[in-house]
């Protein structure tokens, strides 16, 4: 089972009342580049190209691309 299903798993058997631990599993989600590999660390965000640390991969800016490869965050996965 790959890590992607595995998270979401988990959160399927969280109870639907506590919001704080499924919010907190989502923020800290780490997304990786399909095409190079780069690990999008929500963390840390990307403070060199406009994105706080803290910020949920699904608050970065839409026209956000990979530090390394140029790729759009559509090239953007679940790790």
């Amino acid at each position: 089972m790959n890590s992607c299903h595995s998270r979401f798993d988990a959160l399927s058997e969280l109870d639907p009342r506590d919001n704080i631990q499924v919010e907190r599993m989502i923020i800290m989600t780490k997304y990786v580049c399909g095409i190079c590999g780069y690990v999008y660390d929500p963390a840390l965000g990307d403070p060199d190209n406009g994105v706080d640390p803290g910020t949920p991969f699904d608050k970065v800016p839409a026209d956000w691309v990979c530090p390394i490869c140029g790729a759009d965050k559509d090239s953007f996965s679940p790790e």
